[in-house]
């Protein structure tokens, strides 16, 4: 694990697991720690300075986000996407957003609906001008909260259990590719849909943007 930096390099003492999950997950999708890197737990405890069953129950979180891979005897690795993985995240994403879109077309006053996901594209259009990180979370935080408006909190779960290959498939693309997802136009065309309150036109939107993403990412 040599030549790994920060956020690998010393923990707190205080939530020591939530500490780890954080510096590894950002390592994963920073490319810290590339795809099909297989992972020692003996180097990674004595980097992160934490005991070897704290660090077990961050790989496994991660291995749950699918940020990680089990391979023979059950040993980690980064994971690696292919085009099609990256395909069929987004086919499940478009399911579960299109089912959002559409409960939300179905509230009888949408109007708290719309004034949060204008925000949250005023706050895609303010991380414009910030770091990859920014841009990136900028633009989940819109879909999450797409998601989290329904009050479906099974739909959210899901939703937020796919996380870890969405920013994966980012990395997979490439910085240009997956800056190219962020459109702020195209989310607004998202929130137009939705407060029209037409369902059909609503899962249109929500499907052509997938589609999209998808086929700009393994392109």
């Amino acid at each position: 694990m040599a030549g790994l930096t920060a956020p690998l390099l010393g923990l707190e003492k205080k939530s020591l697991r939530e500490q780890a999950l954080s510096a590894l997950r950002t390592a994963i999708t920073s490319g810290e720690l590339e795809p099909g890197r297989h992972l020692v737990e003996t180097e990674l405890s004595e980097m992160l300075q934490i005991s070897r069953g704290t660090l077990r129950e961050a790989l496994r979180q991660l291995e749950q986000e699918g940020l990680l891979s089990a391979g023979p005897r059950g040993r980690l690795s980064v994971r690696h996407l292919d085009e099609k993985e990256i395909r069929d995240i987004y086919a499940v994403r478009a399911a579960l957003e299109s089912l959002a879109a559409r409960t939300l077309c179905e509230l009888p006053d949408r109007q708290h609906v719309t004034e949060s996901l204008h925000k949250a594209v005023d706050a895609m259009s303010d991380a414009t001008s910030g770091s990859l990180e920014e841009r990136i979370e900028s633009d989940l935080e819109f879909h999450r909260t797409l998601c989290r408006l329904t009050g479906n909190e099974t739909l959210l779960h899901s939703w937020e259990s796919l996380e870890g290959s969405i920013r994966m498939s980012i990395m997979f693309a490439g910085l240009e590719k997956g800056v190219s997802n962020m459109s702020v136009d195209r989310h607004k065309d998202i929130v137009a849909a939705i407060d029209t309150g037409d369902a059909t036109l609503a899962r249109k939107t929500i499907l052509e943007h997938m589609d999209t993403a998808a086929a700009n990412l393994v392109a």
